[in-house]
C-alpha cells in the first residue's frame, strides 16, 4: 500500500511517498531557495562561445544561465532578448541550463507553445488508445503548437483534457503578455511549488492515502483531487514523519551507506561529476559458493540501486560497481535485472552497459536538486568533505523541543545549540507554527553555544516568569 505524507510548514515542505511503510520517494523544498526548474525569464545574450555552440544568458540571477545553441539555428549576439526557460537548477559553481523550448506541463497534456512534437507518453502502449490522444489533443492545440500527451491521459475525461488544454494556452497568452512588459532579467512565469507538482505531475497515481499537517493544504489538497483519494489531517504534535514511523528512513538519505538484503550494502559517493555507487556483500555470507553468493547479492543490489536513485533523486552519470562475477550468464542477468528496476523510474533513465571489471554507466535525468542539496552541506572545517545540514540538524533540534514538552509542559523552553544551528533554527522559524496554535503563549530561547557539537543541544524547561539569558538569546514566537 502506498501513502503520502506530507510536512508542510512556512518556511519549507517535505513530501515523502512510501510503499508498505519502506520509503520510495523524497522531496523536500525550501521556501526560499525554491527550484527554478520551469520557471520562464526575460533574459539577455551577455556572451557567445561559436566553438562551444553555446550562449550565457543574464536571467537575474547570481550566475549566467547556460543555453546550447543548435548549430542549425539563427544565430545570437550579445545583447539579444530572448525567452528561454530553466531545464536544470544551478549546480555547485554551474550556472542553471536553460532552454527556448517552452514548455507549460498540465496533469494530462505538456504544452509545446512554440511548435515542436506531437507526442504520446510511451507509458501508453495500446495503439489505439494512443491514436485516439493524439487525435483529440490535436483537434484542440492552435496551429503551430505542439503537445505530449501525459500518461494519466489516458483514463482521463475528454471534457477534462479539453479544459486543461484550454486553460494553457490562456496561460501562455498571458506569459507572452508578461514578457512583452517585462525587463531583461525578469521572471515571466513560475513553476509550480512542490505540494502542486506532486498533484500535476502524477505522483499521486498509487498513492492511496494523503496524509498532510496542515488543514488548509489538505482542504486544498482535497478539493483539487475532487474526492478521487482520502486526503487525511495530522494535527498532532509531534512531527508527522515520526509519528508515522519515517523520520528514521529520512535520516538514512544522508548517510553513505545504505543496507539491503540481510547485512549487504551500498556505499554512495557524490563527486562534482558524477556519483559512485559502490556494491559490498558485507555480512552476507550466502548459502552456496562465492560465485552464487556473489550473483545474489548483485541481483538484490539491482532493486535498492534503482530505489536509492529514486529517494536521493541522484541524477546526472552514476558509475556502480558490482562485485565481481565470472559467469557471464550471471552478468547479463544482473544488467537485465538492473535495467528492469529503472524502468519504473518515472525519470528517464538508461544504463548503458557493463565493463569487464563490472562497472555500470548510468545516466538519470537531472532536472531539480537531489536529497542531499538539502541535508549535506561542505563541511566548514575541511571544505572539501560534506556533512549533515544545518537545515536537516535544526529539524531534528526541533524534534527534540517537542519530545520536551510532550513530558514536561513548562512555558519556556531554553534551548543551547550550536550557531549555526540556532540560526538556521531561527531562520527557518522552526516551532513559529506551533507557538502561534496548539502552543500559544508559549516560548522557546535559542542561545548559540560554539562548544557544543552541531548534532548536540541542551534543552531545559522552565515555569519562571522572568528568565536570566545571555544578551544573544533569540526568542521564538
Amino acid at each position: 500500500m502506498k501513502k503520502l505524507y506530507i510536512d508542510h510548514s512556512p518556511f519549507f515542505v517535505r513530501a515523502a511517498l512510501t510503499e508498505d511503510g519502506e520509503l520510495a520517494e523524497f522531496g523536500v523544498e525550501r521556501a526560499t531557495g525554491r527550484s527554478r526548474v520551469g520557471n520562464i525569464y526575460k533574459g539577455k545574450v551577455e556572451n557567445v562561445l561559436s566553438g562551444m555552440h553555446a550562449a550565457f544568458v543574464d536571467i537575474g540571477l547570481s550566475r549566467n544561465g547556460f543555453l546550447y545553441i543548435e548549430p542549425s539555428s539563427r544565430g545570437l549576439s550579445p545583447g539579444d532578448i530572448i525567452m528561454c526557460q530553466v531545464a536544470k537548477d544551478e549546480h555547485n559553481l554551474k550556472g542553471a541550463r536553460l532552454t527556448t523550448d517552452i514548455t507549460l506541463p498540465g496533469s494530462f497534456v505538456v504544452l509545446l507553445p512554440r511548435g515542436g512534437v506531437h507526442g504520446v507518453s510511451r507509458k501508453i502502449d495500446d495503439e489505439d488508445a494512443r491514436g485516439r490522444l493524439e487525435k483529440l489533443a490535436a483537434g484542440l492545440c492552435p496551429e503551430g503548437m505542439g503537445f505530449i500527451v501525459r500518461s494519466a491521459a489516458r483514463y482521463a475525461d475528454e471534457e477534462d483534457i479539453a479544459e486543461e488544454i484550454s486553460s494553457l494556452v490562456a496561460l501562455w497568452e498571458r506569459v507572452e503578455a508578461d514578457y512583452a512588459k517585462a525587463q531583461p532579467g525578469r521572471t515571466v512565469f513560475r513553476e509550480a511549488q512542490l505540494i502542486d507538482r506532486i498533484v500535476r505531475d502524477g505522483y499521486l497515481d498509487d498513492a492511496e492515502e494523503i496524509v498532510v499537517n496542515d488543514r488548509a493544504v489538505a482542504e486544498g489538497m482535497a478539493g483539487k483531487l475532487g474526492g478521487k483519494k482520502k486526503v487525511s489531517f495530522y494535527d498532532g504534535a509531534e512531527n508527522i514523519f515520526r509519528h508515522f514511523g519515517i523520520d528514521g528512513q529520512v535520516d538514512k538519505l544522508a548517510d553513505r551507506r545504505a543496507e539491503f538484503a540481510g547485512g549487504a550494502y551500498l556505499v554512495i559517493d557524490r563527486t562534482e561529476a558524477l556519483t559512485v555507487i559502490d556494491v559490498n556483500t558485507g555480512r552476507y555470507v550466502g548459502a552456496k559458493d562465492l560465485e552464487d553468493t556473489v550473483y545474489r547479492t548483485n541481483l538484490a543490489a539491482c532493486e535498492e540501486i534503482a530505489r536509492q536513485l529514486r529517494v536521493r533523486n541522484i541524477s546526472g552519470i552514476v558509475i556502480v560497481d558490482f562485485i565481481d562475477m565470472s559467469d557471464e550468464s550471471h552478468r547479463a542477468e544482473v544488467l537485465e535485472k538492473l535495467r528492469a528496476e529503472l524502468r519504473k523510474d518515472k525519470r528517464k533513465t538508461t544504463a548503458v552497459g557493463m565493463t569487464g571489471l563490472g562497472l555500470v554507466e548510468l545516466t538519470r535525468k537531472r532536472t531539480r536538486r537531489s536529497a542531499d542539496d538539502f541535508m549535506l552541506e561542505a563541511c566548514p572545517g575541511c571544505t572539501g568533505g560534506r556533512v549533515v545540514s544545518r537545515a536537516h540538524l535544526a529539524i531534528k533540534l526541533r524534534d527534540k523541543m517537542v519530545d520536551h514538552w510532550l513530558k514536561d509542559r513548562t512555558m519556556s523552553l531554553i534551548v543551547r545549540a550550536h550557531p549555526d544551528v540556532c540560526a538556521e533554527a531561527a531562520a527557518l522559524g522552526i516551532m513559529s507554527h506551533e507557538l502561534a496554535g496548539i502552543w500559544r503563549g508559549r516560548r522557546i530561547y535559542l542561545i548559540p553555544d560554539p562548544s557544543l557539537a552541531r548534532d548536540e543541544s541542551v534543552i531545559t524547561g522552565s515555569n519562571d516568569k522572568v528568565l536570566t539569558l545571555p544578551q544573544d538569546a533569540v526568542l521564538i514566537g
